[in-house]
């Protein structure tokens, strides 16, 4: 297991913090969510709509904006989603609950021992001998001592400045510790969204090499086992348009600068990364988004998943 995980490698105000969110009030009475199986093709407010004659248009609108809707266990909100037979939709009883927001990220679960957030493109995970404040680490640092200054958080894992998406914090040394020590066992899904330039041929495949950083800090690819550390990237072209492909990624193995690397093996990299290989920025950031983090809780042993939605900058490079 690696020192610090990293899912991708590595200007907040931490001011006027919000106070943390009231439980929802929830109405009494027992609701269950609703499962439907999709019979044929069609788009998801049409799906909606048929499914449920006892909602109206504006009711069905509320759902997904609510996050109240699920294909095949994601959230989506796009009432134009297209639907394949076989996949099903829920429909969940609530609404998903409300988070806690501050100017960089975005609480999406808490409890006891951990900390799940949605980081936002320009800040670090944890700070660099050059940068110390404005991080997300420093951020929930003040935020859990609101509450009791003797209240600390943990780093489990790592996102770069300039990848957005989905990450964790441990309350506790002993969830840090846990978590890092059973991660391969712990994590069940990991996935990235990359807007890389041009279109992969295949379409989709998995890469492994060996990783190793140079004391300039890039990380260089190899295929002899005795020059880094493996790793494997699988990836599959979601869409293309207008010279760009948008790529799920899913990662084996999580080792710093990895998806980065692998997209310039690939000979396409991810757009805005000129550090390996991007030739345009055509969203002003890293084209790169963990969307899914998918885990065993390491206290109670539950199914956790959170998803943090593909930034619309990736989507309209491809309309």
């Amino acid at each position: 297991m690696e020192d610090t995980y990293y899912d991708e490698d590595d200007n907040l105000d931490d001011e006027n913090l919000p106070e943390k969110p009231e439980r929802e009030h929830r109405p009494r009475g027992h609701r269950v969510d609703q499962h439907l199986t999709v019979q044929e093709p069609a788009e998801l407010m049409q799906f909606l709509i048929s499914s449920l004659p006892h909602k109206n248009r504006n009711n069905i609108k509320s759902l997904l904006s609510n996050q109240q809707v699920k294909i095949d266990g994601r959230v989506y909100t796009q009432f134009n989603q297209p639907l394949r037979p076989g996949q099903t939709v829920t429909i969940a009883a609530t609404r998903a609950p409300r988070t806690a927001q501050f100017r960089g990220l975005t609480i999406l679960y808490e409890d006891q021992h951990l900390i799940v957030i949605n980081k936002q493109s320009g800040i670090l995970s944890m700070a660099t001998e050059k940068q110390r404040d404005h991080t997300a680490y420093s951020i929930l640092s003040s935020y859990v001592k609101q509450e009791n200054p003797k209240n600390r958080i943990f780093i489990i894992h790592r996102l770069d400045r300039e990848t957005s998406g989905v990450m964790m914090f441990a309350r506790s040394e002993r969830v840090q510790r846990l978590m890092q020590e059973t991660w391969n066992e712990t994590i069940r899904q990991r996935t990235y969204v990359a807007l890389v330039e041009g279109v992969p041929s295949p379409e989709q495949g998995k890469i492994e090499s060996y990783l190793r950083e140079s004391k300039a800090l890039i990380v260089y690819s190899s295929q002899n086992p005795e020059n880094g550390q493996l790793a494997i990237t699988n990836y599959k072209t979601v869409k293309e348009a207008n010279g760009y492909a948008l790529l799920e990624l899913e990662l084996e193995t999580g080792r710093k600068n990895q998806i980065r690397v692998h997209m310039q093996d690939l000979k396409h990299p991810i757009a805005g990364d000129a550090k390996y290989g991007a030739k345009t920025d055509p969203i002003g950031r890293l084209g790169l988004h963990a969307e899914v983090l998918a885990f065993e809780h390491p206290i109670t042993k539950a199914a956790m998943r959170f998803d943090a939605p593909i930034p619309k900058g990736f989507l309209a490079v491809l309309k």
